[in-house]
Order: structure tokens, then sequence, then C-alpha cells
């Protein structure tokens, strides 16, 4: 065999393939053995950090104070919006009521769009349907 240092200088790979003992066969060998060491090393080191997470509420905790922080916000806007617009406007109540329900639909508008329910609104000058459409 050409590039085998003698006939019985063979090895198996994964595979039980055999391939000659040359020094790039080796090189390669050891790197192979070298990866999946420190890939073992990288998965054991990642399990060990998703346990404690999974364990920990504080994300959701941090998310359900922001969605609500959201929906008040719109809310509490809606109705300064209202009542702005009632006292220079001298449209009591009114404007305040119209404008509460307004914040309430861009309170929940916004929850939509921050827990990933409804896509948020490009800026674009061309509606979401022309563009497909065109392709």
């Amino acid at each position: 065999m050409a590039g085998s240092d003698g006939p019985g200088e063979t090895g198996k790979t994964g595979t039980g393939k055999a391939f000659p003992h040359s020094a790039e066969n080796l090189e390669l060998d050891r790197r192979l053995r070298q990866l999946d060491r420190k890939l073992a090393e990288q998965r054991k080191k990642q399990q060990t950090r998703e346990r404690p997470a999974r364990s920990s509420n504080a994300s959701g905790y941090a998310a359900a104070v922001r969605l609500s922080s959201e929906f008040v916000a719109g809310i509490i806007v809606g109705a300064g919006i209202g009542w702005i617009i009632d006292r220079f406007a001298g449209t009591s109540p009114w404007g305040l009521i119209v404008f509460l329900l307004l914040g309430f639909c861009a309170g929940v508008l916004n929850i939509l769009r921050s827990s990933g329910m409804m896509p948020e609104r490009k800026l674009s000058g061309k509606p979401d349907d022309a563009k497909k459409d065109g392709q």
C-alpha cells in the first residue's frame, strides 16, 4: 500500500474502516480526541448552568411586570390625553371616556406585541400585502 509504513500497520476509525498509520492520520486522530474532550467539557458546563436557570422564576416575574406596566401605561396615557382634551375643549366627560378606551386598546396591543403574539408593525411605505403579492 502506498503511504503506509508497513503491511500490518493499519488502524480502525469509529466506522470500522481501516486506514494506514501515517503522521497525518495520527495527528488527525489526536485532534479529534482533543475536540471530543472539549465538547464533553462544554456539554457538562452547559448542563450545570441550565439547572439553576430552570428553577428560577425571576425572568417570568420580570416579564409579567414589564407586560403589566405597558398595559397600565397605555391606560394612564389615554386617560391623561382625554382629561387634557376635556379641560381645554370643555367636552367633559366624553374626551376622558373615549381616550380611556383608546388607551385600554393601546395597552392590549402593546401586550400582544411584547409577548410575541402579534408581529411588530414595520414603518415602511408599502403595506405587507403588496410585498407578498409582488414576490
